[in-house]
């Protein structure tokens, strides 16, 4: 890897670790979670911007169409649960848009990277040099941390997102990257809303109301829009 690349894989895991991770977990805990899933939303919006701009996507307002009407399906799903306003909120609110904003520009930075050395290497690196990137920090609060109060539940939990959300995920979102235009990609995060209350639904007997069904329909058309 060249010189000039490895600077960038420094940046990309500056961007997803210390920045999208370290500031989305922060952001959440001084705002409401219905505040976060609608800033996170915004997401494929903040990619086919970059992406334009960037990296020089042709501008496909077909594209822009389906965008913005699966996240018209995310609001409909996500306001029914009730948004509280108020300035007691602004800044974790300011925090999670920086958050989605790194999360953007990696998955942009990201995409030349991808087509050169394949996703899994790129994920690795991204992912190793975010860690240490973070790590004077995490030691920290791991020193703090009182691992007795944990429980095998929690534990288990935390494999999961290492390797699940984080390693896997990642990996597959670089791959899908590598396969097509990042503005197209993007708009599949809007489905996450869908796919956590059916998971919901079905592990925990949470029952999704109305406007879950709306919604969801509304975010799949524009899907569908997008990728026909």
């Amino acid at each position: 890897i060249s010189w000039s690349d490895q600077k960038r894989i420094w940046f990309l895991g500056f961007l997803i670790i210390p920045l999208n991770q370290t500031l989305y977990l922060w952001g959440q805990s001084l705002t409401s979670a219905g505040h976060g899933s609608i800033l996170f939303a915004t997401t494929p919006i903040w990619v086919f911007i970059f992406a334009v701009y960037i990296l020089k996507e042709k501008l496909r307002w077909r594209r822009a169409l389906g965008i913005a009407i699966a996240l018209v399906g995310v609001l409909t799903i996500v306001l029914s649960g009730g948004i509280v306003i108020g300035t007691e909120y602004l800044v974790g609110d300011f925090i999670i848009m920086l958050s989605v904003l790194a999360w953007a520009a990696y998955t942009i930075l990201s995409k030349p990277l991808v087509e050169k050395y394949g996703a899994i290497r790129v994920t690795a690196y991204s992912l190793a040099s975010g860690s240490l990137l973070y790590a004077p920090f995490g030691l920290y609060h791991a020193l703090q941390f009182d691992y007795a109060g944990a429980t095998p539940g929690a534990w288990w939990a935390v494999v999961y997102m290492a390797l699940g959300t984080s390693v896997a995920a990642y990996v597959l979102w670089l791959w899908m990257l590598k396969k097509t235009e990042a503005s197209r990609l993007a708009v599949f995060q809007n489905l996450q809303p869908v796919i956590a209350t059916t998971v919901a639904f079905v592990t925990l007997g949470e029952r999704p109301e109305l406007s879950f069904f709306i919604g969801g329909a509304i975010v799949v058309a524009g899907v569908l829009i997008t990728e026909v």
